[in-house]
């Protein structure tokens, strides 16, 4: 044999996977299908009238079972409060005897007798509520049920700062884990000076939820970081009072003494706008506990702040008087309503039934709590 004998060596060639044409999936398709079912409320058994002006919310409750145990229960395993309310007439199975009783009399009748009698004693309709059932939802708003309605039928919802709290509640209210994971994971990205003051106005609604309380948590950490910014957004005024005294209480609050100021009084100008019988002075004086005003420059003391005749004399008197000799004046006397801290543990909540807020309490964990020295703040 020869040395130099060429042995060819054989090269398999893998052919490219050719794709599988046999599954086809247009779940867009279906999801705006089931967007189209669910807007459609001849085409839908169930209606939701939701929130304080019972706006209506139509489903089909095969949809909602399927995705929700919650629902389940709430369609399926007990009567809605139309059918104990409209029971079905109890002479039905006496006039269906009797119908079939008379049908050999009613074939001797000529035509006209016969549609006259027949319709005499013709059972009575099952009422539409047995068909068609029709729930009221007072948890949650309207915009925000009407999402979650959304999601259930189409796997997809656009999620928003100013409903997302809410629709994070209602997840998990509704056993909608992954819609709440969801949320959770929106929150980090959307917390920022533009919608800030429309979280925390939505954690007012929901503050008897579990969800809420983390998020408030993060939105007010939020705050701290950037308190001179958020102090004078415009929709600061839009916030509840004790929400507003909340955040100008927190001493990590990162926001100096006359921005503070600044803020109260914008919210307070605000407010007796849409309460003209209300003092201006009255308004701000809920919240001048939570500044120090011997910390703002004494020329800004005397040109922005004292022509307002807003500070009790005796407060701006303490305030120039500290700042020409500190050791003068009694630190108890810069602040004379200043609210007490407690230094052992780590939670905060300030109260109120101000007409801007609720009876509600909103609180946070990770600061100083604070309570009023004479109960004042449980009930301005």
């Amino acid at each position: 044999m020869p040395d130099n004998l060429i042995i060819p060596i054989n090269y398999i060639v893998m052919a490219e996977a050719e794709p599988d044409l046999s599954t086809f999936e247009n779940k867009t398709g279906l999801a705006e299908d089931m967007k189209f079912l669910a807007s459609m409320p001849e085409l839908c058994d169930v209606t939701f009238l939701v929130g304080d002006t019972r706006e209506p919310v139509c489903a089909v409750k095969a949809v909602l079972a399927a995705r929700s145990r919650v629902f389940h229960k709430m369609l399926y395993q007990a009567p809605s409060p139309q059918r104990r309310k409209d029971p079905p007439p109890r002479e039905n199975k006496l006039r269906l005897f009797l119908k079939r009783s008379s049908e050999p009399l009613l074939n001797l009748q000529n035509a006209s007798q016969s549609r006259g009698f027949t319709q005499q004693l013709a059972p009575i309709q099952e009422p539409t509520s047995q068909q068609h059932q029709t729930l009221i939802i007072e948890e949650f708003e309207p915009d925000v049920f009407r999402q979650l309605i959304e999601y259930i039928h189409t796997g997809c919802v656009t999620l928003q700062p100013r409903t997302l709290l809410g629709v994070m509640n209602a997840a998990d209210y509704y056993g909608l884990d992954e819609l709440r994971r969801a949320c959770a994971g929106f929150v980090q990205c959307c917390i920022n000076v533009d919608t800030v003051c429309a979280l925390l106005a939505s954690a007012e609604r929901y503050i008897q939820y579990k969800c809420t309380k983390s998020l408030v948590q993060k939105v007010l950490e939020f705050v701290d970081e950037h308190g001179n910014e958020v102090l004078n957004l415009g929709s600061f005024t839009l916030l509840p009072q004790h929400v507003v005294r909340l955040i100008l209480a927190r001493e990590e609050l990162q926001a100096d003494e006359f921005t503070k100021f600044q803020a109260a009084l914008m919210w307070g100008k605000k407010y007796c706008d849409n309460n003209p019988s209300t003092s201006i002075k009255e308004v701000v004086g809920n919240f001048l506990e939570y500044i120090q005003f011997h910390k703002i420059p004494t020329n800004v003391l005397m040109r922005e702040i004292y022509p307002l005749g807003l500070l009790p004399q005796s407060l701006f008197v303490n305030a120039l008087a500290y700042q020409a000799d500190p050791t003068s004046v009694d630190p108890g006397k810069l602040s004379p309503n200043r609210v007490r801290r407690q230094t052992q543990g780590r939670s905060m909540s300030v109260q109120s039934s101000d007409p801007y807020g609720s009876n509600t309490t909103l609180s946070s964990s990770q600061s100083s709590e604070l309570a009023s020295s004479d109960g004042k703040h449980s009930s301005n």
